[in-house]
């Protein structure tokens, strides 16, 4: 398998499929392609007819999409969703409200793992949407979403480091520090600290 994705930094979509790859075993090889920089929409049209990453690569098969491959990878091991039917399907249903909404969120806290922008981004919308993560977050079954690690952990995951840049105070600080204190998460962190690029448009505040 390869996984296509973009900055470590910036690419909140790239993480979700990258740490679910990680923790449930599958072996893997990263290309990353520099978001914004030239020729980077060219390079990743040669892997994606979307234009976007991330994308993976399985051979023959190529899958773009962070929730897409998240489903893709549950057919080769169905422990990436909970076991329980109704526990995945509230972890599916909480996935895909992540996916297709927090529009606020994802603008006026924009991933940035290297930046702390503590004060920052607290408009009426985004704390709205803040407080739905909350609520979401406040009925883990810990010391993840559903006890063991899912996708619905992984499409949460860049929250995560967004509330950590932006410093958000969190009501379950166990889930928080339990997604912080991952290695994979741990070692994206390092990648992005390492990452050379830095993008203005995404140096909001200074």
């Amino acid at each position: 398998m390869i996984l296509v994705i973009g900055n470590w930094n910036y690419s909140s979509w790239s993480l979700r499929p990258w740490i679910a790859l990680k923790l449930f075993g599958f072996q893997f090889d990263v290309k990353r392609i520099p978001l914004y920089g030239a020729g980077a929409k060219d390079e990743i049209l040669q892997h994606s007819p979307a234009g976007k990453v991330p994308v993976l690569i399985d051979g023959g098969t190529t899958v773009w999409d962070s929730l897409a491959i998240l489903e893709y990878l549950a057919e080769k091991n169905p422990k990436v969703w909970p076991a329980n039917s109704a526990d995945r399907a509230h972890a599916r249903s909480i996935a895909a409200e992540m996916h297709s909404g927090f529009p606020n969120l994802r603008t006026h806290m924009s991933m940035n793992v290297r930046k702390r922008y503590p004060g920052k981004g607290r408009t009426p919308e985004v704390l709205s949407e803040v407080d739905r993560v909350q609520e979401i977050w406040s009925a883990a079954k810990g010391p993840f979403l559903f006890g063991a690690f899912s996708a619905a952990d992984a499409m949460y995951a860049p929250v995560v480091l967004r509330f950590r840049t932006y410093d958000v105070a969190v009501s379950n600080k166990a889930y928080y520090d339990a997604m912080l204190s991952l290695p994979a998460m741990k070692e994206w962190i390092t990648a992005a600290e390492r990452e050379a690029e830095s993008i203005p448009q995404f140096d909001l505040y200074g």
